[in-house]
Order: structure tokens, then sequence, then C-alpha cells
């Protein structure tokens, strides 16, 4: 597996990927809920400065990616304050690479980097309908924030807040 940065080029193909690894969710949550997701994960947010969109390549395809947002910055668009620590968002496996640790390997290096940047936490947030992402960031030893959760479409879905001391 080869983890590297993204090339601006391969945005088209992230995005994509991202949604459709997502919208397999559609069916967990209101309507309403799904449109709030969509409308984020195929925002411009990953664009902004100081993010690193990071990807995963097996065999010379693009496995999946993953967003790391600095400390101090927009990471939800107006949802939550802006947090002391880096912020892991939209973390997308494509299907047919589920099960090989594309999604740990990304999360990993997520770590990687914001410990070499002198960091002493790292967080995300997922949805509370996202039973898969919870176990693996609770398996990597991230721990309930929920203090930071919010939520985003007020339709009782909580995006629970998680954070790892570094």
């Amino acid at each position: 597996m080869n983890i590297r940065d993204a090339k601006k080029e391969e945005l088209p193909l992230i995005r994509a990927q991202r949604l459709a690894s997502y919208e397999e969710h559609s069916d967990k949550i209101p309507a309403d809920h799904w449109k709030a997701l969509k409308k984020a994960i195929s925002s411009e947010a990953d664009q902004q400065q100081g993010v690193e969109l990071i990807v995963a390549e097996l065999g010379g395809e693009i496995a999946g990616s993953v967003a790391l947002f600095p400390a101090k910055s927009d990471a939800y668009e107006g949802h939550l304050d802006e947090l002391a620590h880096p912020e892991i968002r939209v973390l997308a496996v494509e299907k047919a690479f589920r099960g090989k640790g594309v999604g740990k390997a990304l999360v990993l290096e997520c770590i990687k980097r914001a410990r070499a940047k002198g960091h002493v936490a790292i967080g995300l947030h997922t949805g509370s309908f996202m039973s898969d992402a919870m176990k693996l960031y609770e398996g990597l030893g991230f721990e309930r924030q929920p203090e930071f959760d919010f939520e985003p479409a007020e339709d009782g879905i909580i995006v629970k807040a998680y954070q790892l001391k570094l």
C-alpha cells in the first residue's frame, strides 16, 4: 500500500469515491440529514489552506482518502468552534478495497503527521450511525469527547467527537 498526498487532478475521483462511500449510509438517516451530509462531504472545505488530502493506493488504484485539517481551522464549516488540535475528516474507502486495512492506514498516517508537527492530540467526528467507523477509531485508542459533539441537521442524529492523545 502506498500512502501519499493527493494530486490536484485526483480531486474529482476522490470526491466521487467519498460520496459513494457515505451514500451507503443514506438509508439509515432521514432525507434531510443525508442532504446536509452530502453537502458537507461534497464541499470545497478540503481545499482550505493547510488541509492535507491524503490517498492510499493499492495496485496502482486509489483505494481511499482522508483529509487532515490543521488545528484552529474551520473543519466543520461553522458547526463547531475551531479546535486546538488537527482533525481527521471525510475518511472514505472504495468498496472493493474494504477489509484490507486501507482506512486504518490512512488514520495512522494522519496520526503520524500530527505527531511530526508536535501536536499533543488529534481529533475526529463521525455520525452516530457509522458503527464500523467508530469501531475503527476506538480500536486505535480514540476516546469519546462528548463536549465537542454536534447535531448538524437538528434531527436527533449526533456527530460524535473523538480524540487521541499523542
